[in-house]
């Protein structure tokens, strides 16, 4: 039996309902258009997302179930407790976005292997110089040893990718996330697809068709001018 995907046109920004995503492979809704700023930006507003390898096509994802988190939901574990009142680690925001991205797309992982393909890197710095796209980074010392990136939109922060090369130092960046959000009263953060890791952190699925509205609605709150002004967070 044939498939049929949608092939977006580079002149339209356009994208698919979500609601015609295929189910398997989960979330699959289109394939083509580019990875300009203007297309991303329409991309998260609709809960949609890129996932692709170097290779293939740019392929657009939007899963049911979706799993996300809010600030005030992030699990904190007496381990994890314990180790942050006791690292000297320092943590900031959006000091070095490029390193963040860089390490993201360099580490061996298990689960998405190479997706963080050169074109990835390349757009979501452009976000970044926008103003669209954020990093906290987790230093000991001068060296960069974990770290998170992803897309801010109105309160909802969409979280692309985490690394880290000291234990605990992934767990500090979304921990500090989590706290740096905790005072907007819509945030969310859109974890995009279970792992056993964000659950334990306190991720949890939710329907798709309830996290659409939940986004819209986010999305269109205001934040601070000055939220995303780059500073140490610990």
């Amino acid at each position: 039996m044939s498939i049929y995907i949608p092939w977006l046109n580079k002149a339209d920004y356009r994208f698919p309902p979500v609601n015609q995503a295929l189910t398997q492979p989960n979330g699959l809704l289109a394939l083509g258009g580019d990875l300009n700023c203007e297309r991303l930006i329409q991309a998260y507003r609709n809960g949609i997302f890129p996932w692709f390898s170097q290779g293939e096509p740019i392929m657009w994802w939007s899963p049911d179930p979706r799993t996300v988190l809010t600030p005030k939901g992030f699990h904190l574990s007496r381990s994890l407790a314990k180790f942050i009142r006791k690292t000297k680690l320092l943590v900031t925001l959006n000091q070095s976005f490029d390193q963040v991205i860089n390490q993201c797309a360099s580490i061996t992982r298990d689960d998405a292997g190479t997706w963080i393909t050169d074109d990835m890197i390349e757009a979501y710095k452009r976000l970044h110089q926008n103003g669209q796209a954020h990093s906290v980074e987790v230093w000991d010392d001068n060296t960069l040893v974990g770290g998170l990136y992803g897309v801010g939109i109105g309160q909802v922060f969409c979280g692309e990718s985490m690394f880290h090369t000291q234990t605990n130092a992934s767990k500090l960046a979304f921990y500090c996330l989590a706290k740096l959000m905790e005072p907007l009263p819509f945030a969310l953060i859109d974890c995009q697809m279970h792992t056993p890791h964000l659950e334990s952190l306190g991720a949890r699925n939710i329907p798709r068709e309830q996290f659409i509205p939940l986004l819209k609605k986010n999305q269109s709150q205001a934040i601070p001018a000055n939220f995303w002004q780059p500073r140490a967070l610990r």
